[in-house]
């Protein structure tokens, strides 16, 4: 069978396939593209080697990487067969609930497959996403995925390109949708051949890695790559979403912009097979403009995630106010989150020692554009010791920052395990087999945190496979207290959210809240109902009163007001006449 080989490198004099073992020359097809026609199997191993370099490099596209991303690429595409999701008609994001899980640790065994056998717990939970993390081919055999090199590939160990469509699939047919994490903005430490073939990356770097050349001379190219690279994971893969890793690390002065051409791009595709395809940002600009539609100036990104909304629960629950949660704290911050999705929106942030931020149109902007969380991979994992909130809240603490999430206007995400306040810890972990990268990873993670005042020996070492280890999720926990009562409370708040439309309108200009510092309670009023907290350690009594709907803990109900327990959340529904 004649099999079509191409790459891009307009730098080459002369470049050379190798299909299973056999050389052939390529012809140049002009804009430095070069193409072969080749006798061989669907399934050939094949690399490209250029001038007179003897060693062939695998495929910038390649398809997948089974001896790893030094080896040799392998010519891979789905059966368009092998799917059953032919009446799959996607789900939009607005009005949808997030779940980010790492394959990796998700389960004992560490695979898509493995995952797939864990889908009903989710659709139980009530999460209508679930959202991985990154698949794309790395060093190592076990890591977060976020130094990929090979885009295109999927991570063998956990099962390959086959086995990730086989998950989407089984997504699919179970009713949830698959938001994938992709990193466009740098490239890891081994195994990155980009360059070899053309100016892929730009001279500067983030702190990750060498940025990609998005700007600068030939720069067309390296677009079409990345956008080629979220079509397939759309197209071939049939994931409904796409998590952009760090957006505001892009390099890119163009007059429009690498965001507003994915999401363009994505809208075309959807109306093509006729499913939302939505594009989550993770930004740290906190810049309404990222999801602001195309025709009014914006990117037209479908949601951007929002780290003040967590940091204003996380630190008006837990009471830390170390390094950027310096700022937060305080009802009246955790109030304006609620109300206005960013706290940072113009106005001096002490961390950064400079403004930051811009304000949102609360007129004009839906709520269900934020992504928001009690915690992530970030949150959880880049704490010194990987600990969840669970090992220093009580079980009150970790249902209210739930209810106030859930419940909240904006677009919730769990993280795995949050549900039934796992005890495991998410630590950072990695597995890079060159000795002077693995040493310079742990050193640069100790001392990282040595300079926030952690001691060097509480931070566990990346490179030890108990690392890894350990930040396996324990699924025998959701049948023990008191992570099965947490567990209940969380499929009861997404249930009535599900419920009632008013904990899905996306209005910011119907979001209204109470708070009284001194006291420690709060409250958020959703239409008919009022979500009520208790942030103190001992009872307190708040203005709120109705029909009792879901509570953790007793309130007592004195008329117009209400008792809570400490530590304690609970719904009231008002009569519709009181409204």
């Amino acid at each position: 069978m004649t099999q079509s080989f191409s790459v891009w490198a307009p730098n080459a004099q002369q470049v050379r396939v190798r299909v299973d073992g056999d050389d052939h020359v390529m012809r140049q097809t002009g804009g430095g593209w070069w193409a072969a026609e080749v006798g061989c199997s669907p399934q050939a191993r094949y690399g490209y080697l250029l001038d007179e370099d003897p060693k062939p490099l695998p495929d910038p596209r390649s398809p997948r990487q089974p001896d790893g991303v030094h080896g040799l690429s392998q010519r891979f595409a789905v059966d368009p067969e092998s799917w059953t999701d032919a009446r799959w008609t996607g789900r939009q994001l607005a009005g949808g609930v997030l779940y980010e899980l790492h394959i990796g640790t998700f389960t004992p065994e560490g695979t898509f497959a493995a995952a797939a056998a864990k889908l009903d717990h989710l659709v139980a939970l009530g999460v209508t996403f679930v959202e991985v993390m990154p698949v794309n081919a790395y060093n190592g055999e076990w890591g977060w995925g976020y130094d990929g090199v090979d885009w295109y590939a999927v991570h063998e160990p956990y099962g390959g390109p086959g086995e990730f469509a086989k998950f989407v699939d089984a997504c699919h047919g179970k009713g949830l949708a698959v938001c994938l994490d992709v990193v466009y903005n740098h490239l890891g430490p081994s195994g990155n051949y980009l360059n070899r073939f053309g100016p892929y990356l730009n001279p500067d770097a983030t702190i990750w890695g060498p940025r990609v050349n998005l700007d600068g001379a030939d720069s067309d190219e390296v677009r079409r790559y990345v956008i080629d690279n979220a079509l397939r994971w759309f197209e071939e893969f049939h994931v409904d979403a796409l998590r952009l890793d760090a957006v505001h690390a892009l390099s890119d002065s163009t007059a429009i912009p690498i965001l507003a051409e994915l999401a363009s791009a994505a809208e075309a595709l959807s109306a093509k097979v006729g499913r939302p395809l939505s594009l989550i940002a993770e930004s740290d600009l906190n810049d309404p403009k990222t999801t602001t539609p195309q025709a009014s100036g914006g990117d037209g990104l479908a949601a951007q995630w929002d780290d003040d909304v967590h940091h204003a629960i996380h630190t008006a629950v837990s009471g830390e106010r170390q390094g950027y949660y310096g700022d937060f704290g305080s009802l009246a911050c955790l109030a304006t989150t609620l109300e206005r999705a960013f706290f940072h929106a113009g106005t001096y942030s002490s961390f950064r020692k400079r403004r930051h931020g811009r304000p949102i149109d609360p007129q004009t902007a839906p709520a269900s554009r934020f992504v928001v969380y009690t915690c992530n991979h970030d949150q959880v994992g880049n704490r010194a010791t990987g600990d969840r909130p669970s090992t220093y809240l009580t079980p009150g603490q970790l249902a209210i920052k739930a209810a106030l999430v859930l419940l909240s206007p904006f677009t919730p995400m769990l993280f795995m395990g949050e549900e039934w306040g796992a005890s495991t810890p998410f630590q950072f972990f990695s597995s890079h087999p060159e000795p002077e990268i693995a040493k310079a990873t742990s050193q640069g993670r100790r001392s990282e945190f040595a300079e926030h005042g952690w001691s060097a020996e509480e931070v566990p070492d990346p490179q030890d496979p108990a690392t890894f280890q350990r930040s396996k999720l324990d699924w025998s926990e959701i049948s023990r207290e008191p992570h099965e009562r947490l567990l209940l409370c969380y499929r009861d708040l997404l249930a009535l959210r599900a419920a009632h439309r008013e904990f899905t309108d996306p209005r910011l200009t119907n979001v209204r809240t109470e708070h009284d510092e001194q006291a420690r309670w709060f409250l958020l009023h959703r239409g008919r109902f009022t979500v009520a907290v208790n942030l103190a350690a001992h009872d307190v009594a708040v203005p709120a009163s109705g029909e009792v709907v879901l509570a953790w803990g007793e309130p007592a109900i004195d008329g117009e007001r209400a008792t809570l327990p400490p530590h304690s959340f609970a719904v009231f529904l008002r009569p519709s006449s009181t409204t």
